[in-house]
C-alpha cells in the first residue's frame, strides 16, 4: 500500500493509463457532439486527458473541441462509470483503472475493482495450470512416439552398430526426459487442483457480496 491507499499493482495500471491518437475521422470531428463524447469517454472509464487526443485528431480538419460540453458530459459519464459493479466488472475481465472516480466514490469502487480483479487472477492461474499441463502432455506423447520409432530402428536387422549406439544414447536421453515430464505433470495437476479450490472458495466468497 502507499499513502493514497492503493496496491502497487494498481498504480501501475493507473501509470500505464488509458492512451490513443486519432482517435476521431474527420467526419466524426466535423459533426461531433462534444457532450455526447466526452459522456462516452466518461462512461468507458477514461480521464479527461482523452480530450488532448481528440483535440490533435480533430485540429487536421481544422475543427476545435468544446471543452465546456465535454466536460460537462464527461463529468456524467464517470457517474455512471464509478459504480462498484462496474469496478469488479472490469477487474474481472483484467482491465485496468484510470484514476478516475471522485473521492467520494473512488474507495467502493477500488475495492469492488480489487475483488474483481483478484478473481481474474485466480482464474487466470487455473487457466494457466491446464494449459502448462496440455503442452507437458503433449512433449511427452510426442517423445514417447519417438521413442517408438526409435525402437523400430534399433532393433531393425539392416541397423549399423554404431547408429544403435546412437539410438540407445537418444532413448535413454528420451526416457530421462519422460520422467521429469511426469513429475511436473503431478506437480502441476496438484496446482491446479489448489487453484482450483482457491477459486471456488472466493467465488463463494463474492456470491453474497452484491457483485
Amino acid at each position: 500500500m502507499n499513502n493514497n491507499g492503493l496496491p502497487a499493482f494498481l498504480l501501475l495500471l493507473i501509470a500505464s493509463g488509458l492512451s490513443g491518437c486519432a482517435t476521431m475521422s474527420g467526419d466524426e470531428c466535423l459533426t461531433s457532439d462534444w457532450h455526447a463524447i466526452g459522456f462516452e469517454d466518461g462512461s468507458r472509464g477514461y480521464d479527461a486527458n482523452r480530450l488532448g487526443n481528440h483535440r490533435k485528431a480533430c485540429a487536421k480538419h481544422g475543427v476545435t473541441p468544446d471543452f465546456a460540453s465535454y466536460q460537462a458530459g464527461h463529468d456524467e459519464g464517470l457517474g455512471r462509470y464509478c459504480q462498484p459493479s462496474r469496478g469488479f466488472n472490469v477487474g474481472s475481465a483484467g482491465g485496468s483503472y484510470n484514476g478516475v472516480c471522485a473521492t467520494h466514490r473512488e474507495r467502493e469502487f477500488v475495492d469492488a475493482y480489487n475483488s474483481g480483479y483478484h478473481l481474474y487472477q485466480l482464474r487466470g492461474r487455473v487457466s494457466s495450470a491446464k494449459s502448462q499441463i496440455h503442452n507437458k502432455k503433449q512433449a511427452l506423447e510426442e517423445n514417447e512416439e519417438l521413442m517408438k520409432d526409435k525402437g523400430v530402428i534399433l532393433i531393425a536387422a539392416d541397423t549399423p552398430t554404431e547408429d544403435r549406439v546412437r539410438i540407445v544414447i537418444d532413448l535413454n536421453e528420451l526416457a530421462e526426459s519422460n520422467g521429469k515430464l511426469k513429475a511436473e505433470i503431478e506437480q502441476l495437476l496438484e496446482n491446479r487442483a489448489h487453484h482450483e479450490h482457491e477459486l471456488a472458495d472466493y467465488e463463494a466468497v463474492l456470491a453474497n457480496s452484491g457483485y
